[in-house]
């Protein structure tokens, strides 16, 4: 194990003996709030003390076993053990790292899904609503609650721009990989010669803000306008002025909600995704400087800014951030996206891990 990283653990290991024995004092647990906070420290720390205790306990039996081998007696007995304490030692320690990665604290969060058409016109358009679809078989897998916040359509199909909000656990653990300029080639319907075209969309993927986390927004910074909801919806949405579009004049933000049939619910909802984007500029602007993550960030749109590339005709997909390639396409497009996310995971943990020892 880093030297560094035991260091670390040692000085965790003794917070969390800190953290025991104030739970357990009695002045602690008349200070609610403070007992709360403890809590939630001990909830933290637990699993990572419990593994870690395993891994010195591998260590502790490895030593021992070593000790055994000096006795002619004990060598066979010895070298059994040390196979099993070795191979326990390097089972936990992978976890241990693993655990020791603070948790980013948007993990738990819903969020907003934004998917934008960019280079490619109508084509790039459809490809949205392909990714739409995708998003929202991989949220009926993970048992994720969905509802449609806004969408223009495009002028052959698809959309120009579709907003949804996923709520669930671990919604942002999962969704965070997600934005950046998706690339798609294939053969559009409308391609009488049969030649692949290549087309962009953006995607979005915002943390939806607590009442804790949310920015003051000045109500005279705000343009909010009705309009009639369009698209599906039967009479209702030709007889009232129920979508709403909030306009922040300061960043020139515009964000819209149709969905429901109460203005009041569309209003409720813009207000939600506003603070987020919001809140999301607000910390690109403090991280800019020393963010470890430009990979994951959104482009324009322009074939060029990609981070993952979809070849119909060869059934392949591509992640160009961690160069993973998977002959899988039909397959990820029905909503199988864990194996694409998973080894974005484990290399963003790997990053925070490299980040952590030598920091």
């Amino acid at each position: 194990m880093n030297p560094s990283i035991r260091t670390k653990l040692e000085r965790i290991h003794e917070r969390f003996g800190e953290v025991v024995a104030l739970l357990a004092d009695a002045e602690t647990q008349t200070d609610q709030d403070r007992f709360r906070e403890l809590s939630r420290e001990y909830a933290q720390l637990q699993p990572l003390i419990s593994c870690y205790d395993q891994y010195r306990s591998a260590e502790r039996d490895l030593s021992t076993a070593e000790e055994m081998l000096a006795d002619p007696e004990m060598a066979a007995l010895a070298r059994e053990e040390l196979a099993t304490a070795s191979a326990r030692r390097a089972a936990l320690e992978p976890e241990v790292y693993r655990l020791l990665i603070p948790p980013d604290p948007d993990d738990q969060r819903n969020v907003f899904i934004e998917i934008r058409a960019g280079t490619g016109g109508a084509e790039a358009a459809l490809f949205a609503a392909d990714l739409l679809r995708m998003y929202l078989r991989y949220a009926e897998i993970m048992r994720w609650q969905v509802e449609p916040i806004s969408e223009s359509p495009g002028e052959l199909g698809g959309y120009k721009e579709v907003v949804v909000r996923i709520s669930g656990q671990g919604v942002f653990s999962r969704l965070k990989f997600e934005p950046g300029a998706h690339r798609v080639q294939r053969v559009p319907e409308t391609e009488s010669q049969g030649r692949v075209h290549t087309s962009a969309c953006t995607v979005a993927v915002l943390p939806e803000v607590d009442s804790i986390d949310a920015i003051d927004i000045n109500p005279s910074d705000l343009r909010i306008d009705t309009y009639r909801a369009s698209g599906a919806g039967g009479q209702h949405v030709n007889k009232t002025d129920s979508a709403i579009r909030i306009t922040h004049l300061p960043s020139g933000i515009v964000v819209e909600c149709q969905e429901e049939r109460s203005q009041h619910k569309n209003r409720a909802r813009a207000m939600s995704l506003l603070q987020s984007r919001l809140l999301a500029d607000a910390r690109a602007s403090q991280t800019s400087e020393q963010s470890q993550s430009r990979r994951l960030q959104v482009g324009s749109g322009d074939r060029s800014e990609r981070i993952r590339t979809y070849n119909f005709p060869q059934n392949r997909l591509t992640d160009h951030r961690i160069n993973l390639t998977l002959y899988k396409l039909e397959e990820i497009m029905t909503g199988q996206l864990d194996q694409v996310i998973e080894p974005l995971l484990h290399e963003y943990q790997a990053e925070q891990l490299t980040v952590m020892i030598n920091g």
